[in-house]
């Protein structure tokens, strides 16, 4: 604004100038002439401008996302200003990157349920949904055939409607044992790798089994475990949303 402003200024003192030269007869040709070389000069300067300022700088759209997940995400036990969306969303806001944030997190929720809701929790104009859903499988034992099916469906879903996929993975608690483990744990690389969709590998990374990271359940982060979730996984949002910002253009 500074260097648009400086602009105006200089043109407003040219022509000035200008006007002075002309009442007093000296040579208005060639003030007319280094005139029109300032104002290419200045338009050149703007354009310049334009070109380096950051993207929402320049009046585009927030990117409207959606976190479709369960009171990992929902933010269970926190204020809602310490949930992974709004702290997400405020992480991002920091490196110039604005979205619509909507936290469609529901305490308890399984993958079929998350699939059973997704019309209404993903509305229509949303452009891109973090997926994080699974836990509530794993801790009831819910057959990963059935966590499975729920999750390509909601893959597969949003995909038809247009919309991009990040998908959080999650790892079950050994004491299903070995076998239920692999099969469950196997599910989000598959699917990300079918459905051709990111994957950050574990939701809680660098938080799960941290008592100081975890609240009182053992289960569920601390604002200070979710600010370790939104750090590691940033990387991987960036990427996301900056490849939907390239499909804008």
């Amino acid at each position: 604004m500074a260097m648009v402003s400086a602009a105006v200024a200089a043109s407003e003192e040219v022509s000035m100038r200008l006007s002075m030269v002309r009442s007093y007869g000296n040579s208005a040709g060639a003030v007319e002439r280094r005139y029109g070389l300032f104002m290419h000069i200045a338009v050149l300067m703007f354009a310049l401008m334009t070109a380096i300022t950051p993207a929402s700088a320049q009046g585009q759209k927030p990117i409207k996302l959606v976190v479709l997940g369960d009171s990992l995400s929902a933010g269970l036990g926190l204020p809602a200003q310490e949930a992974f969306p709004q702290k997400l969303q405020k992480a991002l806001q920091a490196k110039g990157i604005a979205v619509d944030m909507v936290n469609a997190g529901v305490s308890g929720d399984t993958s079929s349920g998350g699939r059973d809701r997704l019309d209404w929790s993903v509305p229509e104009g949303t452009e891109a949904v973090i997926v994080e859903l699974g836990a509530n499988d794993a801790l009831r034992g819910i057959d990963p055939d059935l966590t499975r099916a729920a999750l390509s469906d909601i893959i597969q879903r949003l995909k038809a409607r247009k919309i991009a996929v990040l998908l959080c993975g999650m790892l079950a608690p050994p004491n299903y044992g070995a076998d239920y483990a692999a099969r469950f744990n196997s599910i989000y690389p598959e699917l990300a790798k079918k459905f051709d969709v990111p994957l950050y590998p574990f939701f809680l990374d660098a938080v799960a089994a941290d008592a100081k990271l975890n609240q009182a359940d053992g289960i569920h982060p601390t604002a200070a475990g979710v600010d370790i979730i939104v750090e590691r996984m940033m990387p991987n949002v960036e990427a996301f949303l900056g490849t939907i910002a390239e499909q804008r253009r």
